[in-house]
């Protein structure tokens, strides 16, 4: 971590703390009214080195549909919002408990408890507008403002927290904020809810112009609300963000004064939502069977293609493809070129041990969808089941180009090229996994150990020549951070 960050360290979360560390010293004075010396490059900055944190501390999620979702829909509100720097990174971390946060810089981070929870696209959509409007208002260097006036105290108990929540373990993360007292903590708690009622109020006005029901901001707390009534501990989410009476009447308020309009609903959030559904059912065949039933009670053709979605993906979870293949027929049969529907059957064919039907099936849709990552997973794994390692390697490599920022796709990248027999490779995509992690040390000892193979082998000495300049780079990038 940079000296900056050592001296001080904040975090806007949107699970309801705008938490500074400042190790006794003095923080830097803001010249403008938002956020003075802290820059959109410095945020970024800071935004990547805690996005680090949550990859190194949780288990994440590397399924490419939701990922696809997640994106297209979170974009999608942005490109209607007040941001200034659109550099947005995603997070999806493995908990079924509520959770979504904020941090500076653009980082993005949901619980996939958030899909169990959110019953309707538009009910998710209000979710990650408010994330977006924490970002877009800059809440992370407003609370820059709050500490300079010195009104935060004891925040190294505040940080620890909210890290600890961030990374799905709430109960110690609540045990951690219940230990810090007093009116340091009281302040602080009001400044983070003017941040919550400016979210809300943001977030609603994203929603409407990205085609989202702003409605349904009021409808996911009410039922948060009702939620938590039932529950010994509510979710985490609550806890920090209070849903009270006053702020679900805001919300219901502020949506009846939009124009009307006929929004409907969005099947691409069910079938992200089943995905989420059976990875988390303890009882597969029970979830069969209950997605048997919804089918058989449907009453619209969109509930019905949603249910029959939700009995794929049961069938798939227990094992049970060709089932999970049949049922998937008819959609497939109504909607070709659903690229969720076609990754679905890949998937089922490859665990059939068909790779190459997979990936005849995948050919001609990416052509029409070069890039896409959900495709490009699926027959990447298509490949690796066929034992085309090296073809499966080459094409994560290429794919590594527009998403030079995805940690799941180096890991696997290294794994890939471990099984293709391209040593000095598995070393290179290490390094770029760790240097995502901000574990610089590991990430320059594996080009070295790359750079020592190339050297061996008698490798050209363009290549060696590109590793000793990674090297370079990434001593730089050290050094830099280190001063700041």
């Amino acid at each position: 971590m940079s000296k900056t960050l050592q001296q001080f360290v904040i975090i806007c979360t949107s699970v309801g703390l705008c938490v500074s560390q400042a190790y006794g010293q003095d923080l830097p004075s803001l010249g403008d009214r938002i956020s003075g010396t802290v820059s959109l490059d410095r945020e970024f900055e800071m935004g990547q080195q805690f996005l680090a944190q949550i990859r190194r501390s949780a288990p994440t999620i590397p399924d490419a549909v939701l990922m696809n979702y997640l994106e297209n829909v979170t974009y999608k509100l942005a490109s209607r919002s007040q941001l200034q720097d659109h550099r947005l990174s995603f997070v999806v971390i493995d908990s079924e408990e509520l959770n979504a946060f904020a941090a500076p810089g653009g980082i993005i981070g949901v619980n996939t408890g958030l899909f169990l929870n959110a019953q309707t696209e538009a009910e998710f959509a209000s979710v990650m507008a408010h994330e977006i409007a924490h970002v877009s208002q800059r809440h992370f260097a407003r609370s820059v403002d709050q500490a300079q006036a010195g009104q935060v105290g004891q925040l190294a108990s505040l940080l620890a927290s909210v890290l600890i929540m961030a990374t799905s373990d709430a109960q110690h993360g609540a045990a951690a904020i219940s230990a810090v007292q007093g009116r340091a903590l009281e302040n602080q708690l009001r400044f983070s809810r003017s941040n919550e009622s400016e979210a809300d109020r943001v977030g609603q006005d994203n929603m409407f112009a990205a085609g989202f029901d702003p409605a349904a901001m009021g409808t996911l707390f009410e039922s948060l609300q009702a939620q938590s009534r039932f529950r010994s501990r509510p979710p985490e989410f609550l806890l920090s963000h209070p849903v009270t009476e006053t702020r679900i009447a805001e919300a219901r308020g502020r949506a009846i004064r939009y124009p009307l309009r006929d929004y409907g609903a969005n099947l691409e959030y069910q079938i992200t939502r089943s995905r989420v559904v059976g990875h988390y059912a303890p009882d597969k065949s029970a979830l069969i069977s209950e997605y048997q039933r919804l089918l058989n009670e449907s009453t619209s053709e969109f509930t019905r293609d949603s249910n029959r979605y939700g009995l794929v993906i049961a069938y798939y979870e227990n094992e049970q493809y060709a089932d999970a293949a049949r049922t998937l027929l008819p959609l497939l049969d109504k909607d070709p070129n659903r690229i969720s529907y076609v990754v679905t059957m890949a998937e089922i064919l490859t665990e059939q041990n068909e790779p190459s039907q997979a990936m005849d099936f995948l050919d001609r849709h990416l052509e029409i969808n070069p890039n896409n990552h959900a495709l490009t997973i699926a027959y990447v794994n298509a490949l690796t089941e066929a034992r085309n390692y090296t073809q499966a390697a080459e094409m994560l490599e290429a794919h590594s180009v527009h998403r030079e920022k995805d940690h799941h796709l180096w890991y696997q990248l290294a794994e890939t090229w471990g099984q293709a027999g391209n040593i000095s490779k598995v070393h290179q995509a290490r390094a770029a996994y760790f240097e995502l992690l901000y574990d610089f040390r590991n990430a320059r000892e594996q080009l070295q150990f790359a750079l020592r193979r190339e050297e061996d082998n008698g490798s050209a000495l363009a290549e060696q020549a590109r590793l000793r300049q990674r090297i370079t780079d990434l001593e730089q990038r050290m050094l830099a951070l280190s001063e700041q």
